[in-house]
């Protein structure tokens, strides 16, 4: 069988609209990117001037050999920074544990503990599958109204954009990274994320697992007061 390639328009008038409609594409698909960046404008930070916030929220980005991955190392980092300052009192860590070999919420956990956060203000989320579940768990299961959020600089935008759908008041601290591999797959992922995201906001879907109300945020916060 014989496939026919696509030809080029010899008209003019032809090539005018296929180059109008490829242009149409672009923009399209470039629409919800310029959402993220138009309705996180005014609420990014950096750790020295986020508004002090009683619980932070700090995204999984993935264990290497049972360990946070750097960039997850950086974010915990970040949340210890915080804590250390006063500008925060509770972490809640929110990521994957949907097998019984591999469990974010914990290493997360561990490294905050040895970097100076105490283990009593630490809540796990285990079930932050990806971002718009770790937002609606955060305001619908852990009682979060409010949170200072905490990624890398090329995925807090979309992180603080579905908190804020999610019901969460949020400030988002971007944590800069080494421009390697990792850094440009992860930039040239949240143009493709950005279109799930303007779904998500929009049709506000249940998280792949909900559960139960738990009391961790609301206890974690009690015994700082205490």
């Amino acid at each position: 069988m014989k496939i026919r390639r696509p030809r080029w328009p010899r008209t003019r008038t032809g090539q005018r609209r296929l180059v109008q409609a490829v242009m149409a594409g672009c923009v399209l698909a470039l629409l919800p990117s310029t959402w993220l960046y138009a309705s996180t404008a005014d609420r990014l930070r950096t750790t020295a001037d986020v508004p002090r916030t009683e619980v932070a929220v700090v995204f999984g980005a993935g264990l290497w050999r049972g360990e946070p991955s750097p960039y997850l190392a950086h974010r915990l980092d970040a949340a210890a920074e915080l804590y250390r300052a006063g500008r925060i009192e509770v972490v809640l860590v929110t990521g994957d544990n949907s097998r019984e070999d591999y469990d974010e919420p914990d290493a997360m956990r561990t490294y905050l503990t040895e970097h100076g956060v105490p283990n009593g203000r630490i809540v796990s989320d285990y079930a932050g599958f990806d971002t718009w579940d770790s937002c609606v768990r955060a305001r619908k299961i852990f009682g979060v109204d409010r949170a200072v959020l905490i990624s890398q600089d090329f995925h807090i935008r979309r992180a603080v954009a579905l908190c804020e759908a999610a019901g969460v008041d949020s400030y988002g601290v971007g944590v800069a990274a080494k421009h390697d591999a990792t850094w440009y797959y992860g930039g040239t992922r949240e143009v493709f994320a950005a279109g799930k995201a303007v779904l998500d906001a929009v049709l506000r879907p249940d998280p792949r697992f909900l559960g139960p109300e738990e009391t961790g945020v609301a206890r974690a916060l009690a015994g700082a007061r205490d």
